[in-house]
């Protein structure tokens, strides 16, 4: 976003801090950089000396309870206010990528398939003026004042519009839509950014001590020095460009078809666009008249003041870089995927936010000039929630023009918050594939592995303090603010998360000898290189055993320091999916899988601009904004070697090639998988949708994808009562004759049958296949996934397969999240059927919840969850299998305590209630057999001894308790609610709460219900 914030969470009195989830979007625009312009004729690149650094910090809050106060973790931006007044009005003619004739007098502009688009041709030229004739008449119709004019990629304009004149427009028959422009921001996962912060690299030991640690990532398997992209043209919506980075130093005459331009501005001149840089245009029009000015230390030019864009840029086709120097170390060499591309530099964002009138005027433009391949490292706050916008409509006719899309999937870390989910578009997550650590060990022998770029102390134990302990509570010292130096110097300062840039700032202006940021609420990894010894300790785990070590050492804690780990920062291993993106279903559309792959993403080496990124010229960054430009990279490297392909052939190649990360082979999260570029120049067979189903798609008013000719399959919410016939069409891209074998891998419980099981396809010819899908013994409401695979002798193609039939509780999220919608009240129960038919229905009737008295001793006020620190007890439950639900609840007469409460299974945390008040509850619908343990945590506490009831219930499918009938309507309707009641046949003590399990059945299919219960649920 725009702004940069970090933000508290209060509860009862605790105050903890917590980086602000603005997802799809986000993103610190200062992470650290290196110098302003290094000469270009110099292998060594270094710090230029220079000091931009963000804003200071506003006031925070005390970890423990003390007086504070929250506030901005960065002043240096501007916030977008929404502007009502402001609109995108598409007209109902084909924009010129698009048309195919039947106008009298005027030749068709779309391109034929495998041909480039001619955006300057005559044709395409009397066309234009067609349009403008057309939008004349419609501005003059409703008497509006054109501002921004799109003809190439989007048929429309954008103007300042009164309600009258938008009611007027809309009753135009020759307006397809008249949208209020809003407001999109970077997707970029950084320290203090307000979103979810990942990290940057880790360095072995090896690389803590100063050896060169890997640069911008090359996707696995790439040639570059061969296959590198050589006439292609990448265009990167985004900041901008900072031209005097030794990444972009080449002279490069113009490609064929190059049209575009260079927009000089503040301190950007012609000899700026050398060719590596072939282009430059900026596209502010909307972002002024909605704000009414530029944010603070940004101008009105293509050059990058931030080095988001920058960074996206010469990570898809910056130049090989030696000895990449940041703050004194030698990061080794760096260089763009594609290296011999081309950048075109459309500038749509002003301090990190821009709005969609000015990027779909940068869209049209990058069309327009002749770019091949589209960077779009930019998103929606928690992702799209509405299908056909008009950056989705420009991005569908680019596509329908031969230009491919790379955009970054966003940064939520959870679950149905994904931007860019067009089918046209290849959606990136972001995967892990540095493991940078430092190990920190407490004086009880304790190790706990995080994440750090930077140079660790090591050597012997160091006094180890909290900041609480060494400050102003009023300062925020808890957060390393108002630290006093004499309490903190030579030692091991350990400090919440708020705003690292600060935070370090005051650590070490302070003289400690290390920081330690520790997340109370787990957030995402996170780190930079911040030229100080910092770890960072992501996990709320690690965040619970660090605190109450601190507590119970406040005056003798010792801590070392050292560079390097064990690997456990990133449980899964490497690559990995990124903690920090965003993960499907995709929520707007049913029928389409997003992320479609992964790509390098966390610890990013690439260019910035020294502006926004204290003084450097090159930093680690985070995000699926780092990963989209690794797609798009690879996407150039394909169009150069195979010009005739489309990008759906592109986007297919690279899907079907992809491989499993670690850890994962979980299509919601990986999409297809890791990018294997070595893998993607050889398909054998694509799977690409038809320019026409796209079209239907994007006109849809509730589109689904599943019938689309994608290289994958997903099943959102589909009527588990019936199968799913879908097909393929598989197109042999190679050179000989292949016969290709299907097979099913994963999907338990599904029946899935492949039709023809052998295809034989000759060169360039099409084979189409008819998978056809049941649910069999398949969970109703919930996933399974697995993948289809077609093996001849010489390829393996690949797409990936997640199905959950929805039963009576369709969810916007994959099923680790809460199952919202499984808890009713007995006296009016809705449910939400996927099927329609006639029901019928049973329960187990009603059994009282289990109350129990216990007491415990208060931990500290305003603390952080250890499962083995005072004030949390534990309390061990067996659910046998077959059971319905676990149903865990707490309460407390005492008003000044605030309980919370984490169910785990194992080590593995199903369930947290951490609400304002201690009437927590935490459940698991269907829970697997085993052993469970919830622990009841003081989080606040009014005296030294904590008094406190914990309820819990565990139902069994088949239990038979209190009798009750349950009242069904006859028949049902998918999609739509009908209620329910279920009343017990005999009245049940009073003031005690009872839980039921209900069951239904339509067509000899049985549907687990809900767990129901006869109190109302305390958010009701």
């Amino acid at each position: 976003m725009a702004t940069s914030t970090s933000s508290t969470r209060r509860r009862k009195g605790l105050a903890v801090p917590l980086l602000v989830l603005t997802l799809a979007g986000a993103g610190t625009v200062a992470t650290a950089g290196t110098a302003s312009a290094a000469s270009t004729g110099s292998a060594r690149v270094a710090d230029s000396g220079l000091d931009f650094r963000p804003a200071e910090n506003g006031d925070r809050v005390d970890l423990t309870g003390g007086g504070g106060r929250s506030g901005k973790s960065d002043k240096t931006q501007k916030s977008i206010p929404t502007s009502p007044a402001r609109y995108v009005v598409e007209l109902v003619d084909d924009p010129v990528t698009t048309y195919t004739g039947g106008i009298p007098g005027l030749a068709r502009t779309r391109p034929a398939a495998g041909k480039r688009l001619e955006p300057h041709s005559a044709a395409a030229k009397a066309y234009r003026q067609h349009l403008g004739i057309q939008r004349s008449a419609v501005a003059e119709a409703a008497k509006v004042k054109v501002d921004q004019v799109y003809t190439t990629a989007f048929d429309g304009f954008s103007a300042t519009l009164t309600p009258a004149q938008v009611d007027a427009l809309k009753r135009d028959k020759r307006v397809r839509s008249v949208t209020a422009s809003r407001a999109f921001s970077i997707n970029q996962a950084t320290p203090g950014a307000a979103t979810p912060t990942p990290t940057p690299a880790a360095p072995t030991t090896a690389e803590a001590t100063g050896a060169a640690t890997a640069g911008a990532q090359t996707p696995t398997g790439s040639k570059p020095g061969s296959d590198t992209g050589a006439g292609i043209v990448i265009g990167v919506l985004d900041s901008g460009i900072w031209p005097d980075s030794p990444s972009f130093a080449k002279t490069m005459p113009a490609p064929a078809g190059w049209h575009g331009t260079c927009q000089t501005g503040y301190a950007f001149v012609v000899e700026h666009c050398n060719g590596k840089i072939v282009g430059a245009r900026y596209f502010a029009d909307t972002y002024l008249a909605a704000t009414g000015g530029l944010p603070e230390g940004e101008y009105l030019s293509p050059r990058d003041m931030v080095g988001h864009g920058t960074h996206t840029a010469s990570t898809a086709a910056g130049l090989p870089v030696e000895h990449v120097t940041i703050s004194g170390r030698d990061f080794g060499s760096t260089s763009g995927v594609a290296p011999d591309a081309q950048i075109a530099v459309y500038k749509v964002l002003w301090g990190g936010s821009g709005y969609d009138a000015d990027i779909i005027a940068g869209i049209d433009a990058a069309v327009a000039d002749g770019v091949q391949v589209l960077n779009y490292s930019i998103g929606k706050q928690l992702g799209d929630w509405e299908p056909n916008t008009p950056i989705g409509t420009a991005f569908l006719n680019a596509t329908l023009a031969g230009v491919f899309v790379s955009a970054a999937a966003g940064n939520d870390g959870f679950s149905g918050a994904i931007s860019n989910a067009q089918p046209w578009v290849t959606t990136v997550g972001a995967a892990v594939t540095n493991v940078n650590e430092g190990t920190l060990q407490l004086g009880n022998g304790t190790k706990i592995v995080g994440a750090s770029l930077d140079v660790l102390p090591g050597g012997q134990p160091r006094p180890l303090v909290f900041g609480e302990q060494a400050g102003s509570l009023d300062d925020g010292s808890a957060y390393c603010y108002g630290l006093d130096p004499a309490k903190v110097k030579g030692k091991v300062v350990a400090c919440a998360l708020d705003y690292p840039y600060g935070q370090v700032a005051e650590a070490k202006a302070s003289g400690a000898a290390a920081l330690i940021l520790f997340d109370p609420w787990g957030n995402f990894r996170v780190n930079s290189i911040y030229d100080f010894p910092v770890l960072y300790l992501n996990t709320r785990e690690q965040a619970g055993k660090l605190f109450n070590y601190l507590m119970r050492h406040p005056t003798d804690g010792t801590a070392m320091v050292t560079s390097g780990g064990d690997g456990s920062s990133v449980p899964a291993g490497v690559p990995s999916v990124a903690d920090y993106s965003s993960t499907g279903p995709d929520k707007t559309h049913n029928g389409l899988m997003k992320p479609d792959l992964v790509a390098p993403g966390s610890d990013i080496i690439a260019a910035v601009s020294p502006p926004g990124n204290f003084g450097r010229q090159y930093d680690a960054y985070s995000g699926t904004s780092m990963a989209a430009p690794q797609v798009a990279g690879a996407a150039a490297i394909l169009r150069a070697e195979h010009p005739d392909w489309s990008p759906g052939a592109v986007a297919s190649a690279l899907r079907t090639t992809a491989t499993d990360t670690v850890g994962t082979d979980n299509p919601l999260a990986q999409g297809s998988g890791m990018l294997a570029l070595d893998r993607a120049d050889d398909p054998g067979l694509v799977i690409e949708p038809a320019a026409a189903d796209l079209v239907a798609f994007g006109a849809a008013a509730q589109p689904d994808g599943r019938d689309l000719n994608l290289p994958s399959i997903s099943l959102r919410e589909y009527d588990g009562t019936k199968s799913v016939t879908l097909t393929r069409k598989l197109t042999n891209v190679g050179g000989r004759q292949e016969t290709y074998q299907a097979s099913v891998t994963g999907l338990p419980g599904m029946e899935v049958s492949v039709s023809p099981k052998a295809v034989t396809v000759p060169p360039g010819k099409t084979a189409t296949v008819t998978i056809t899908l049941r649910r069999g013994s398949a969970p109703w409401d919930r996933y399974v996934t697995g993948a289809i695979t077609w093996r001849s002798a010489a390829h393996q193609v690949r797409i990936p397969v997640a199905a959950r039939p929805w039963g009576v509780s369709p969810r916007l999220f994959d099923d680790n999240l809460e199952e919202f919608g499984r808890l009713v009240t007995g006296a009016f129960g809705l449910m939400e059927p996927g099927f329609t038919g006639k029901i019928s229905g049973r329960s187990t009737g009603y059994t009282p919840i289990q109350w129990d008295s216990y007491s415990m001793p208060a931990g500290v006020n305003g603390g952080v969850f250890d499962p083995e620190a005072l004030g949390v007890r534990a309390h061990t439950f067996t659910v046998p299998a077959g059971s319905a639900g676990i149903v865990v609840e707490t309460a407390t007469d005492d008003p000044n305590t605030n309980l919370d409460l984490w169910l785990y299974k194992g080590n593995k945390l199903v369930y947290r209630g951490a609400a304002w008040h201690s009437s927590e509850r935490a459940w698991v619908f269907m829970p697997e057999a085993g052993t469970y343990t919830a622990y009841v945590f003081a989080q606040a506490s009014g005296g030294p001894v904590v008094d406190y009831r914990l309820g819990h219930v565990i139902l069994s499918r088949d239990g038979q308790y209190a009798p009750a009938t349950l009242e069904l309507p006859a028949r049902v309707e998918r999609g739509t609610t009908p209620s329910y009641k279920l009343r017990p046949d005999a009245p049940l003590e009073e003031n005690v709460e009872y839980w039921a399990y209900t069951e239904f059945s339509t067509n000899g299919e049985v549907v687990p219900g809900h767990l129901v219960s006869t109190e109302q649920f305390w958010w009701e």
